[in-house]
């Protein structure tokens, strides 16, 4: 049974008796005008009352829906019992990043749509109290995890400090290995830094997810571009490194090919929101970095990243911001949640509508976009209906910014520097069960690895290469299997 806030018991048919809760949010018109964070968090007595929602399942299928394998029923029911601090130690034996995945993880489709409480009614918020204990440890712990296993003396360089690098790295240092991080920017925490927008991830967070890693004993090197700065052939051989995980993402931009693309004014999402996120441009001139702010913004894309580009060109100032999406909205990879806060936030909707071209003035800045109307024809392979154009539908979208958010592929860099690693047609790296690569001592995970996913995969990906490595340096190394 949940303990109720006096201390008392609650049965079953009580906690089916309690309707889910709802998170507390800024104002939409309000919060599009500034960067502060949307979702603003559960107070305690709302957070005790989710939890207490959770049926305790002696078979929890949430936890066959969470990458990482989290403790879901034991931590919240530490949170029933008032003993957060507990419910953030049990999270932590397999997520370093809580304070991250309860903001930006699909929980929806993970581990919440799992929950037997969505069978008959909304499933218990398991995401927003994954996010309330780890808030509460960051304001309330007195000392940082420190690791507690003896020193194996072996060296683990891992390529990356995004998602994948940073839970491979924890891992291992808790395991005993001596582990350095290599991070390409002059910050720490890849696309969850570059990638995120502060108002859905703020800074703060992942600052204290990597001092985190660093109380661990992890070594964090930044401004150091593996395949240009070191080779991975370099650190196993200079530098004495035994295992080498790259978890470098795939961040290279993908464009749509289309007259105009060279225009000023048309971005790749990935710089657009690197330069904002990462480099301060939304803070101009305090910060160095300029950005452009535009008046009418259209950003080409349905996902996650274009909910992201569309809602920070709002806070920039457009006076109209619109997402333009080649299939209808129930298509549409984004999380329901933040095309619902787009909606809130007056973003408008250019659905079933594809780019056929960018225009530009006689200075060569964007003025428009040609666009055709889309009709849903058969599936594709991925099972979504394929958009098929509507002959004689052509139609202009005036513009002056276009954002460029239809995927990104693999950075051919460490991958072209590296002899006798084996990649697929596609430029990912290819890697067996184990995550291990076609070199010995080198193994790959997250984006790199899959293709562009979700934080919480990347952080799977992380933890299974970690045991992966763990095992090879305990065993395979000393027998030479």
């Amino acid at each position: 049974m949940a303990e109720q806030g006096n201390g008392e018991k609650l049965t079953a048919k009580e906690r089916l008796a309690i309707e889910r809760v709802s998170m507390p949010e800024q104002d939409g018109i309000e919060r599009s005008k500034n960067f502060n964070e949307v979702n603003l968090g559960l107070q305690e007595e709302i957070a005790i009352r989710e939890a207490q929602r959770c049926l305790q399942c002696k078979k929890a299928k949430c936890m066959e829906g969470c990458p990482v394998g989290i403790d879901i029923p034991g931590f919240i029911q530490k949170i029933t019992e008032k003993d957060y601090l507990s419910a953030a130690a049990i999270i932590r034996q397999d997520n370093n990043l809580p304070a991250v995945t309860g903001r930006v993880c699909p929980q929806e489709t993970q581990c919440e749509i799992k929950c037997v409480r969505g069978k008959s009614g909304a499933p218990v918020a398991i995401g927003w109290l994954e996010r309330f204990v780890a808030d509460y440890e960051i304001n309330q712990r007195a000392a940082r995890p420190k690791t507690q296993a003896p020193k194996t003396g072996k060296k683990v360089a891992c390529v990356g400090s995004g998602p994948a690098g940073v839970t491979c790295a924890g891992e291992l240092a808790k395991m005993g290995n001596e582990v350095t991080v290599f991070e390409a920017f002059h910050k720490p925490g890849g696309v969850l830094v570059y990638g995120i927008p502060e108002f859905r991830m703020p800074n703060r967070v992942v600052e204290n997810e990597m001092e985190n890693l660093k109380s661990l004993g992890v070594t964090i090197e930044t401004n150091v571009l593996v395949g240009r700065t070191v080779t991975i052939q370099q650190l196993m051989e200079e530098d004495g490194f035994d295992c080498v995980f790259i978890a470098n993402g795939a961040g290279l931009p993908i464009f749509m090919r289309i007259p105009g693309e060279n225009f000023k004014g048309v971005f790749s999402a990935n710089e657009y929101l690197t330069r904002i996120n990462l480099m301060g441009a939304y803070q101009f001139p305090k910060y160095d970095t300029p950005i452009i702010h535009g008046k009418k913004v259209c950003i080409i894309g349905g996902g996650n990243v274009a909910m992201d580009s569309v809602r920070t060109s709002k806070r920039l100032g457009a006076q109209e911001s619109i997402i333009v999406y080649r299939r209808a909205r129930e298509q549409m990879p984004a999380r329901a949640e933040e095309v619902h806060h787009a909606e809130q936030e007056g973003i408008r909707f250019e659905m079933l509508t594809s780019p056929v071209e960018i225009l530009g003035d006689e200075q060569g800045w964007v003025k428009g976009m040609k666009c055709i109307r889309m009709e849903l024809g058969e599936p594709d392979p991925s099972g979504r209906r394929r958009p098929i154009p509507i002959e004689g539908s052509e139609f202009l979208i005036e513009c002056d910014l276009v954002v460029v958010s239809v995927g990104t592929s693999s950075n051919p860099l460490v991958t072209a520097t590296t002899p006798g690693l084996n990649v697929n047609k596609w430029g990912y790296i290819e890697v067996d069960d184990n995550l291990k690569t076609s070199i010995p001592g080198v193994f790959a995970g997250g984006d790199i690895v899959r293709g562009a996913a979700t934080v919480i995969l990347a952080m799977g990906d992380g933890k299974k290469a970690a045991q992966s490595i763990n095992n090879y340096l305990t065993t395979e190394i000393q027998t030479g299997a």
